[in-house]
């Protein structure tokens, strides 16, 4: 009789058995790494939301970044399989359908918006990307309702048809815009980062 054997992840890398050394639930935590280490944009103190946050490794990173004296704040469909300090927290709801209770429960005031949301994939490139899309709007549009005057945004979008459009979005509400493809993304992806730095007043 044969012994049943774990069934491997066939997407697991160098990144992947690195998260889970070093107690993060995805790798996509490198990502973020990354893109603090370019830009700077999460300082102590600060307060984040990050949008899209489970598995729950952005939510931890951002929280280490902004310390004890900071707050970071979660949204995702599902709520992230983590233990989460004291100074962050999750929140369950649809970006697309929010009412207003989880407006109330978001609250205002923050320093940076982030977003590593992506769409299901349907293997259809231009679906794929036109959904990307929709979150990135919707990304979008709810960072600058809570976003201070001079706050920065990031958000992952799949390449496609609309990525100029809402690399042009991002220009007009932001004095600086910025592209960035982590050296951490998978090879064959079509995500890349659009950065908003000094939301305009």
């Amino acid at each position: 009789m044969k012994r049943k054997t774990a069934k491997k992840n066939k997407w697991a890398d160098h990144y992947t058995h690195k998260a889970k050394k070093e107690n993060y639930p995805a790798r996509s935590v490198y990502k973020l790494q990354e893109i603090q280490n370019k830009t700077r944009l999460i300082g102590k103190g600060n307060k984040v939301l990050d949008l899209g946050c489970a598995p729950g490794s952005w939510l931890l990173h951002a929280a280490e970044l902004v310390g004890p004296g900071g707050e970071v704040v979660g949204i995702d469909l599902k709520p992230p399989d983590v233990s989460l300090p004291a100074h962050a927290r999750a929140l369950t709801g649809d970006l697309l359908d929010m009412d207003e209770s989880l407006k109330s429960a978001l609250g205002s005031g923050y320093d940076v918006v982030i977003s590593d949301m992506a769409p299901a994939t349907s293997g259809h490139k231009d679906v794929d990307a036109a959904r990307s899309y929709n979150l990135s709007e919707a990304a979008l549009y709810l960072a600058l309702e809570v976003l201070k005057p001079g706050g920065a945004f990031v958000s992952k979008i799949f390449q496609g048809p609309d990525f100029e459009a809402f690399i042009k979005q991002v220009r007009v509400h932001f004095s600086k815009q910025k592209n960035f493809k982590p050296l951490s993304s998978r090879k064959a992806s079509r995500e890349i980062f659009v950065i908003g730095i000094g939301k305009k007043d």
